[in-house]
């Protein structure tokens, strides 16, 4: 039996762990996932048990190297960010891997950012919002203040993605797209590392920077090629970026809607940082500047309240067909609350407000929801599209299978082309392509990335 060639890419997200082996055309041909309980810090906070994703991690590998179906080229890592594993001087686990949603001292935030220039200054330099512990590099100047003994332990501190490249090869190295994830950490004007990391004593603790298609090292004992690790939505951008040449937006939905633009070089303004824009570093170390808005939590909720309204069931909205003539009348209609609320771009839209017993059906009061969120982001996708090339827009997720959405999406952006863009596990295959060069001697595929047209007025169509 002839192994197929393949590369292994473990996917970590906060909830799914997955291991995905593709082949040299970057089919998915194996495929499984874990979910791991959570433990809790010295506070009682909830955060990942890094002893169990890391036997998974290595019990993983080791079965399917040993696979016989399988000849397994290389190995890559993708996995959430803001997320550090502290090492000792013994190259050991001693701390928990903190939580980024754990909520930061307000004094000692304040403390940080008057002592280097101020929040405004700050965020500009590091094209980072003012998030607290989802700027990880707080979270080591937290452990400095609040746990000096702890942070004096601290040998190494690794993001998620690189602890992981690390279970399977021991060598420490760091990597630009994770430093560059809204850390505080990297100053995009000066491309290094803020002063502040240096003032504080941190980078004595953070390893050298590894290029992202490069090779961290290799498993022990059949020398299999590992990658070093990326953050996952800068490697959720790498297929789009290995397939298009012309400038895109990509905006990735989900519980939050990402527009993505990897062709915006301007320096983020206050403005952009007040609407919870940020910038993330490509794996090719360029600036991605993103907005954020959180529409696909409101398309949940608001299900719940047209559910009960009409006494239909929740997932009621996927028979409500797309009518042209409602999205006219809903587009026509004088939106005065959202005339209002100018300001509330990663708030509700303007449906929250709205008296349900106005619309005479469940399909005018959904059309009525889509056109609101469409609104909203039609504004917030505007904050990284302006000033810039772009003539795509491409929709991945949950959306991107709403004709509703993606029809009045198009009515929205009128002068773009707009498209339902589709990727077989765009993080994990991002993570692959990488390193492609390091294990496949093909070409990479043309067709990585299946987009569907879309016009107000027409029907949709594919497209290679």
């Amino acid at each position: 039996m002839k192994k197929t060639p393949v590369i292994a890419i473990f996917d970590v997200g906060k909830t799914n762990k997955k291991l995905l082996l593709f082949d040299q055309q970057y089919h998915p041909v194996h495929e499984e996932s874990m979910k791991l309980p959570e433990i809790s810090d010295e506070d009682g906070f909830a955060c990942e048990d890094v002893a169990a994703l890391t036997a998974w991690v290595k019990e993983s590998f080791t079965r399917l190297a040993a696979d016989v179906r399988f000849d397994i080229k290389a190995v890559n890592f993708s996995a959430y960010g803001a997320s550090f594993v502290y090492l000792d001087d013994k190259g050991e686990v001693f701390l928990p891997l903190y939580n980024y949603l754990k909520p930061f001292d307000k004094k000692l935030q304040d403390q940080f950012y008057s002592k280097y220039g101020g929040d405004s200054l700050v965020a500009k330099q590091t094209a980072s919002p003012v998030l607290g512990s989802l700027n990880s590099g707080m979270q080591l100047y937290r452990l400095k203040h609040e746990q000096p003994e702890s942070f004096k332990k601290i040998q190494y501190a690794l993001h998620l993605p690189q602890y992981l490249s690390y279970v399977l090869t021991g060598k420490i190295n760091a990597d630009i797209t994770s430093v560059g994830c809204h850390t505080n950490l990297w100053h995009f004007q000066k491309n290094n590392y803020h002063p502040w990391v240096k003032d504080e004593g941190v980078m004595e603790k953070l390893p050298a920077i590894l290029g992202s298609t490069e090779i961290a090292g290799y498993t022990e004992p059949n020398k299999i090629p590992v990658g070093g690790g990326l953050h996952d939505s800068s490697a959720a951008l790498i297929p789009y970026l290995a397939s298009f040449k012309e400038p895109f937006i990509l905006l990735s939905t989900g519980t939050w809607c990402i527009s993505l633009n990897p062709f915006n070089y301007s320096q983020l303004s206050d403005y952009e940082l007040c609407e919870d824009c940020l910038c993330y570093l490509s794996y090719e170390g360029k600036p991605v500047k993103a907005s954020r808005l959180f529409a696909g939590y409101e398309h949940e909720q608001q299900l719940k309240r047209l559910a009960g309204h009409y006494q239909m069931p929740e997932d009621h909205y996927t028979t409500v067909k797309p009518d042209l003539e409602l999205m006219r009348k809903m587009r026509k209609r004088k939106n005065e609350l959202q005339k209002k609320e100018q300001t509330a771009m990663v708030g509700q839209s303007a449906f929250a407000k709205r008296n349900l017993n106005e619309f005479k059906s469940y399909e005018e009061a959904y059309h009525q929801l889509i056109e609101d969120i469409v609104t909203q982001q039609l504004r917030s996708t505007n904050i990284v599209l302006k000033g810039t090339r772009v003539k795509k827009i491409f929709v991945d997720g949950g959306f991107g299978n709403n004709p509703i959405y993606m029809q009045l999406l198009t009515m929205a952006f009128p002068d773009l082309e707009v498209y339902a863009a589709s990727v077989a596990q765009a993080t994990a295959m991002g993570a692959a392509l990488a390193i492609h060069k390091k294990w496949n001697k093909e070409k990479v595929p043309a067709d990585l990335v299946k987009l569907k047209s879309y016009k107000p007025e027409d029907a949709m169509k594919t497209v290679a």
